[in-house]
């Protein structure tokens, strides 16, 4: 038995079916729609795994479950992945940032492909069909659904994150630790802060920190007409979504626009610079690449007249703009979704799962797979990866 119908749900009712071909696999779905989340990733196109063929590597981009999935991806990598979809006609294609999509650029081939391989292996697979309890008899298990009671030998709980504890509690219940839920992988909201007035401006490598915590990041950084989202930002909210939960989404951090520049090598390349171009405008003469429209308000924020010509620039003047380019603070007040893709911080407690099987240490022939684990990474691929190499290992495990 498999509850739920996502990636990971799905990959392990494949994975079990496929191990085990005697055994009776059927998946359950509490909704009318298989791989909801799979259909909108990566705005439409699924992100299905990142070229990271380093499992240690690899392992870095979760915030939580690193220790843990180095363990799991010894069973099924990023490699096994791209060679799964591949020997079912599926060809992976590699972006500039490493994001690995279909070739076709559409998510309805990663769906058609699981659907099909779930039938294909004879997976019986159920809609509408929500479990309601759990309980282990004899050992079996009386899986109690909006419609029947139905014995199983195994399951496999692949039932996806939950934002409130409440919706894990039928798992505690069994003996399991809880690890809290909060959000992971959203954007700060600066209401009413002028920044978004330069909504759509991207910079293709900033650095954020959060002040007051050892918390950091780096990557692309787009502006919105909400507050700051983009790689770099999406990151420092996954590492700090517990941190940042403590303090309610009211915090403050600093943004380097020049990426990972220290400011004595900034102020070599401004010396440089004013040597070069001293008579010309500051604001004709934008030395770092920046967009136009965020370099000018860069210069309104460092209170520098953008007609005025280099040389004229004062010290002080120079030193609000050094402040300006490496140390942007802003106060954030709240947090935005990013896009469809709801990943939570939290779950079962990795604690009591064995990573070589995905079994539970408290409840013997207990599966887990996906989400429902204390597991979740950055944006790039890595969500579904963990999907995929948990979902296996249970299905290998799950009828061993």
């Amino acid at each position: 038995m498999v509850i739920g119908g996502g990636a990971a749900g799905f990959f392990a009712a494949i994975s079990a079916a496929n191990h085990h071909p005697e055994a009776t696999v059927m998946l359950l779905e509490k909704s009318n729609k298989l791989l909801a989340k799979v259909r909108v990733s990566g705005g439409g196109r699924c992100n299905v795994t990142h070229h990271c063929f380093e499992n240690r590597n690899l392992a870095k981009f979760y915030p939580r479950g690193e220790r843990f999935l180095k363990k799991a991806f010894e069973h099924f990598s990023v490699k096994d992945t791209v060679a799964w979809f591949e020997n079912r006609g599926v060809a992976l294609a590699t972006e500039s940032d490493n994001r690995m999509f279909p070739s076709t650029n559409t998510s309805q081939t990663i769906v058609d492909t699981l659907i099909g391989a779930a039938l294909d292996a004879g997976v019986q697979i159920r809609m509408n069909t929500q479990v309601q309890s759990l309980k282990p008899q004899d050992g079996t298990f009386l899986v109690e659904t909006n419609s029947e009671t139905i014995q199983a030998q195994k399951v496999i709980v692949a039932s996806g994150g939950s934002p409130k504890k409440e919706g894990l509690l039928w798992l505690e219940k069994l003996g399991h630790q809880i690890e809290n839920p909060v959000p992971s992988l959203f954007t700060f909201n600066l209401p009413k802060q002028d920044i978004t007035q330069l909504m759509g401006v991207s910079v293709a490598k900033v650095g954020v920190k959060l002040q007051g915590s050892k918390l950091q990041s780096e990557g692309p950084l787009l502006i919105t007409h909400w507050g700051l989202s983009g790689p770099a930002i999406l990151k420092l909210s996954a590492f700090g979504a517990r941190e940042l939960a403590d303090k309610n989404y009211r915090f403050h951090f600093q943004v380097n626009w020049l990426g990972a520049l220290k400011e004595h090598d900034l102020r070599s390349t401004l010396d440089d610079l004013l040597a070069e171009v001293k008579k010309r405008k500051v604001s004709n003469r934008n030395p770092f690449d920046l967009p136009s429209r965020l370099w000018e308000y860069l210069l309104q924020r460092s209170e520098i007249d953008p007609d005025k010509p280099w040389q004229e620039l004062s010290k002080k003047a120079i030193n609000k703009l050094i402040n300006a380019l490496l140390n942007d603070v802003y106060e954030a007040n709240g947090k935005t979704t990013f896009k469809e893709e709801f990943v939570t911080a939290g779950g079962v407690s990795l604690e009591d799962v064995d990573p070589n099987t995905m079994m539970s240490r408290v409840v013997p022939n207990l599966y887990f797979a996906g989400e429902v684990l204390d597991i979740d990474g950055v944006t790039g691929g890595f969500n579904f990866q963990a999907a995929w190499t948990t979902g296996f290992v249970a299905g290998v495990g799950g009828l061993q």
